[in-house]
C-alpha cells in the first residue's frame, strides 16, 4: 500500500497535515478580504451552527483555543482556591494548568493501560468534600468509558467537563462528544483532525451554563430590552477570526471522509505492527473513534524515545502519546504524586504519522528497520 488517497511528495514525513487545499478556501477567503469583515461574521456563525449539528449540542461557543475554553468553564463554575478538580493524568499539561491557574488543586487520576482513559475506580477513591468538578480527557480522541464517569459525577453531584480537544467526531453509545458531558471543550490546533491554525469551542446542553458563557465570552456584556450594551460582568475576548472559522468549516463538512482515511491508515499500522509486539490503544466496541492519533505502546525492551529519535533522523516525524501530568517537572515537584500507569504510557508510547496521502509502507518499513 503506497499511499492513502494519493501521494504527497516530500522529503520529510510530517506527523499530520491538515485536509485542506487553497482551492477550497480561496473564493470565500477573497470575500472576507473584500468585505473587510474579519470578526463576528457569517463564517463564525456557520461554524458555531455546524459544530452544534455535528455534536447535537444545543449551544456552541467558539474560543481562541481549547485551553481558553477549559479555563472559561472553570471560571463560570466559580472554581477557586481551596477547591479540587479531578483530572485524567494522561494529557497535555494545559488540562491541569487551567486548574492551577484559577487557584484550585488538580487531583490526578490514573488511567487504564488499555484505553488510556481515566479509571472509574481511581476516580471514586479520590473524590473528597473539596471536589467541585471532574475533567475527563478523551485520550488521543478516544472517549471510551466517559458514560461511566458521567454516572459517577451525577451520583456525586460533580460537574463533568470533557477535554475533547482531540475528539471531534468521536462518540460513545451513539452519543457524540460535545453532548455527553455538562461542558465539552474542543481544539482546532494544527495537530488536530480539524485545523483552524488555532482555535477551540465549548459546547453544552445546559441553558444556565450557556447564558453564563455568552456573557463571559462577550467581555461581560449583555444587550438589554432597549438594545443597549450593558456590561453586567467582567469577561474576556477569546474570539476566533473569520479566516479561522472558514478553515475549520471546510474540513468539518468533509469530516466523515477525513476520519475514514485515518481509519485506513490506523488499520494498516495495526495489521503490521501488532505482530511485531506493538500494542494499540484499545477502542471499546461501543465507541466511534476519529483516529486523532495513531498511538501504540512499543514492544517490551524497545525504547520509545530511541525509536522516536531514529525515525526522526530518517525524516519521519513522530512523538510520544502525550504526557503524564503528575510526572511533569512542575507538578511532580509541587504535589509529589506520580501516577503509575500514565507515567508508563508517557515513557512507552509512540504516535505515528496519520494524514491523507501518507506513504504508510515507508513509515512501516522504517519502523521494522529501527527496532
Amino acid at each position: 500500500m503506497n499511499g492513502i488517497q494519493g501521494k504527497i511528495i516530500m522529503s520529510k514525513i510530517n506527523l499530520i497535515r491538515p485536509s485542506l487545499t487553497f482551492q477550497e478556501v480561496s473564493q470565500k477567503l477573497e470575500k472576507i478580504i473584500e468585505t473587510g469583515i474579519y470578526s463576528n461574521g457569517e463564517n463564525i456563525a456557520e461554524f458555531s451552527s455546524e459544530i452544534s449539528k455535528l455534536t447535537t449540542a444545543k449551544y456552541c461557543f467558539p474560543t481562541s483555543s481549547a485551553t481558553t475554553a477549559l479555563w472559561t468553564c472553570l471560571k463560570i463554575l466559580k472554581i477557586k482556591e481551596g477547591d479540587e478538580v479531578l483530572v485524567s493524568d494522561f494529557s497535555y499539561p494545559a488540562t491541569a494548568n487551567v486548574i492551577e491557574d484559577v487557584g484550585a488543586k488538580p487531583i490526578f487520576v490514573d488511567v487504564s493501560l488499555e484505553d488510556f482513559n481515566m479509571k472509574p475506580d481511581e476516580l471514586e477513591k479520590k473524590i473528597s468534600p473539596k471536589a467541585k468538578a471532574v475533567i475527563f480527557v478523551d485520550a488521543l480522541g478516544n472517549p471510551s468509558g466517559i458514560n461511566k464517569i458521567r454516572e459517577i459525577c451525577h451520583k456525586q453531584k460533580l460537574i463533568l467537563i470533557e477535554d475533547a480537544a482531540c475528539a471531534i467526531g468521536s462518540s460513545e453509545n451513539g452519543q457524540k462528544c460535545g453532548a455527553i458531558s455538562d461542558l465539552t471543550c474542543f481544539s482546532f490546533h494544527p495537530r488536530k483532525v480539524i485545523c483552524a491554525g488555532e482555535g477551540g469551542a465549548i459546547t453544552t446542553n445546559n441553558k444556565e451554563f450557556a447564558n453564563k458563557l455568552k456573557i463571559k465570552l462577550s467581555h461581560g456584556a449583555k444587550i438589554d430590552k432597549e438594545g443597549n450594551l450593558r456590561f453586567i460582568e467582567y469577561g474576556y475576548n477569546f474570539r476566533i477570526s473569520e479566516i479561522q472559522a472558514l478553515l475549520a468549516l471546510i474540513q468539518i463538512k468533509k469530516l466523515d471522509k477525513i476520519i475514514g482515511v485515518r481509519h485506513k491508515i490506523w488499520e494498516c499500522y495495526k495489521k503490521t505492527l501488532i505482530p511485531l509486539g506493538f500494542k494499540a490503544q484499545n477502542i471499546k466496541k461501543n465507541v466511534k473513534y476519529n483516529v486523532q492519533s495513531a498511538t501504540f505502546i512499543v514492544p517490551f525492551a524497545t525504547s520509545a524515545s530511541q525509536l522516536i529519535l531514529k525515525l526522526k533522523k530518517k525524516g519521519i516525524d513522530c512523538s510520544i502519546g502525550t504526557f503524564s501530568l503528575s510526572s511533569t517537572d512542575y507538578y511532580q515537584k509541587k504535589y509529589q504524586n506520580q501516577q503509575e500507569n500514565s507515567s508508563f504510557l508517557m515513557k512507552n508510547t509512540i504516535t505515528l504519522p496519520c494524514f491523507e496521502g501518507l506513504e504508510v509502507d515507508k513509515v512501516i518499513n522504517e519502523i521494522r528497520n529501527s527496532i
